[in-house]
């Protein structure tokens, strides 16, 4: 059952009241770090089905993760719509092709590649090239190849398309910059081929082949177009050209489009992502309602005030649109230390988790961000020595091991019992008992607690919630402090953060220090209430304002 529009609307302030009033497009929001703005695009997407402007079957919400897909399904169950769309741009192209491949192409669906390690490995083989197939060097290749693809970018220009974006390839090798650019263009070019020989497609090719289906098939076209009327898009500044294209077929020249980005956290722009689309709104759109959100409700405002300085720092501000404002009370200004190793500074960092964890701080509310995987993985050895319990945010299939798939199973039978009377939480409770005190149990509960806080009354909304996240490969959060890169930490947020390698050569990394610097900006901004930044030898020039 839907909440009536007023409680929509309750306790939100009067700019959100501004954006989910406006139920017609197009629409464009401008939302600063920890504004609210997922709330604010999924209570707006309510109000317009309560107000009749759309049907929730005819609602496509799009974003670039699984886990902000379910974080916005889940919001929309809470709010009574529990039968809109809301998914990851690939999950609903992917959605589309599986439906139409038949009528529009034939035959069986090809294998979905999952991970392009194997068959880069393997063509790095064919193309007989002098390059070893490191871990780092198939990341580094794969994402190459996935910044060319989502740019049309075919193995033919790649080198010369990479050379005029400055593109900085770091593979271990000597080789000169310019032959790696050339080795990876040969690779890519093998890579494609053996796809095509192994008749394959990798997430890359769903978007392609969906953009290509959607352009040649009229029929396919106003399907679709019927089925979906009403788009939301979160995150846009991340959207590719590729990305965009699709949106574009997917709307046709209807106008019932709602944007909401920040360009000041575009941080995927090596991956092809560009925030010219959020900032070019409005010539696309001439009568688009522009809003912006700058009230943040995450952060204190000392933290607020450091990531409003890196923007002035790095004249972003304009970009940006408007600087933060905090609507919470004060608290410890960003500490930052600085060491003459990054031994030392992770010794440091470990024993600061310590003292937070034997002074009763929840280790889940705890994380430590660092630019690089390795880093992490220095980190991880040292709160092991210390017995502490850490978590590297990764692509690990959570819903695939067998203990989870066991106490899935276990859920679902006991969900069909009834339950609407009594406590179904303590239910749960007793029927995880035997798995022990395992991570996924500890998730589920925790899980499940904020379920029951938020209306779910009984078992099933808890299954539903569970199977939802398991389809989307959207796990929940495990016990444990939290290690990550900053790149993963997008659209997260911890009580106390640790942000740890804010150095010279490290960060900033690689040549568009604009990039670096809003990566910084996120960084910071992933902090509720109290962030340490550390630093090993030479600190980043990022750090100045901080003196």
């Amino acid at each position: 059952m839907a909440i009536d529009n007023a409680a929509i609307l309750a306790d939100l302030d009067p700019d959100q009241i501004s954006v989910v009033s406006a139920i017609r497009g197009p629409v464009c929001v401008i939302a600063g770090a920890g504004t609210g703005k997922t709330r604010v695009i999924t209570n707006r997407i309510a109000y317009a089905i309560n107000a009749g402007v759309t049907d929730p079957t005819k609602v496509l919400a799009l974003t670039f993760t699984a886990k902000a897909a379910g974080e916005m399904r889940s919001r929309l169950r809470t709010l009574g719509i529990s039968n809109a769309a809301a998914r990851t741009f690939h999950s609903a192209a992917l959605k589309q092709l599986l439906y139409f491949w038949p009528y529009a192409f034939g035959g069986q669906f090809p294998t979905l590649l999952t991970t392009k390690s194997g068959f880069i490995s393997q063509a790095i083989s064919r193309a007989e090239v002098a390059m070893p197939a490191s871990v780092n060097a198939l990341r580094e290749i794969a994402g190459e190849i996935e910044w060319a693809k989502v740019l049309e970018i075919s193995p033919d220009n790649y080198q010369e398309e990479a050379i005029a974006s400055n593109r900085s390839v770091r593979l271990p090798n000597n080789k000169s910059e310019n032959e790696n650019l050339a080795m990876i263009s040969q690779v890519y070019e093998a890579y494609e081929s053996l796809k095509k020989q192994e008749r394959c497609l990798d997430f890359e090719d769903v978007l392609l082949l969906t953009v290509g289906m959607l352009e040649e098939d009229r029929g396919v076209r106003e399907r679709v177009r019927d089925q979906y009327r009403y788009f939301t898009v979160d995150e846009y500044q991340d959207v590719s050209p590729l990305q965009q294209r699709l949106l574009n077929l997917w709307l046709g020249n209807r106008e019932e489009i709602c944007v909401v980005g920040d360009a000041a956290q575009t941080i995927y722009s090596f991956a092809g992502a560009s925030s010219n689309f959020l900032l070019t709104f409005k010539n696309r759109f001439p009568n688009a309602q522009v809003f912006r959100l700058t009230r943040g409700y995450r952060c204190t405002p000392e933290i607020i005030n450091a990531a409003n300085q890196i923007l002035r720092q790095g004249n972003l501000v304009s970009d940006h649109g408007s600087e933060l404002q905090s609507a919470n009370e004060h608290g410890d200004k960003p500490k930052v230390n600085g060491f003459n190793s990054a031994s030392d500074e992770i010794a440091y960092v470990s024993s600061e988790v310590e003292k937070l964890i034997k002074s009763q701080v929840d280790s889940s509310d705890i994380a430590i961000l660092a630019r690089t995987n390795a880093q992490l993985d220095q980190v991880k050895s040292s709160l092991n020595n210390l017995k502490i319990t850490s978590q590297i945010r990764s692509g690990e299939k959570f819903f695939d091991r067998v203990d989870v798939r066991d106490a899935m199973r276990v859920i679902r039978s006991a969900s069909v019992l009834p339950s609407e009377i009594g406590d179904w939480y303590a239910d749960l409770e007793s029927v995880l008992r035997p798995f022990g005190e395992a991570d996924y149990v500890i998730s589920f509960l925790k899980l499940a607690k904020s379920i029951k806080e938020n209306g779910g009354t009984n078992m099933r909304a808890f299954l539903r919630e569970i199977e939802d996240r398991a389809e989307q490969n959207n796990p929940p959060t495990l016990p444990g402090v939290t290690l990550a890169t900053l790149h993963s930490a997008k659209g997260l947020e911890w009580k106390h953060l640790f942000l740890i390698g804010v150095s010279d050569g490290v960060l900033p990394m690689g040549n568009d220090l604009n990039e670096e610097r809003r990566l910084f900006y996120v960084g910071v901004t992933r902090a509720k209430e109290k962030i340490q930044i550390t630093y090993a030898g030479k600190p980043s020039v990022f750090l100045e304002q901080f003196n």
